[in-house]
């Protein structure tokens, strides 16, 4: 079993850079896919990224691509997603997920955090 904590988000002008964090309790971590995942208002929570065990192979949504990046840092115990260039439509909580598997869907990710706001100002 794992524990998420998101941290770092918050607000941010539409061009401007935001890095968020994810840390994950137990000593499991390394035998985790991990993703981001994001919800905005009224809409359906969407697929970011998703780093593999290692951190040697990442996934991204398309519209993401470019912009976003993902990383893990196993001695640590946390997942990153950096995010540049950012546009008012970036705007939601945005979630890390632990997964078993490499996968896109949430339905696939067990383990959830409680998601941190980020905020994109035009």
């Amino acid at each position: 079993q794992v524990q998420l904590v998101e941290s770092g988000g918050g607000l941010v002008q539409a061009g401007g850079s935001l890095r968020v964090s994810c840390a994950a309790s137990g000593r499991t971590f390394s035998k985790y896919v991990m993703g981001w995942f994001r919800q905005a208002p009224g809409k359906e929570r969407e697929f970011v990224a998703a780093v593999s065990w290692s951190g040697g192979s990442s996934y991204y949504a398309d519209s993401m691509k470019g912009r976003f990046t993902i990383s893990r840092d196993n001695a640590k115990n946390t997942v990153y997603l950096q995010m540049n260039s950012l546009k008012p439509e970036d705007t939601a909580v945005y979630y890390c997920a632990a997964s078993t598997r490499v996968a896109s869907r949430s339905s696939d990710y067990g383990y959830w955090g409680q998601g941190t706001q980020v905020t994109v100002s035009s």
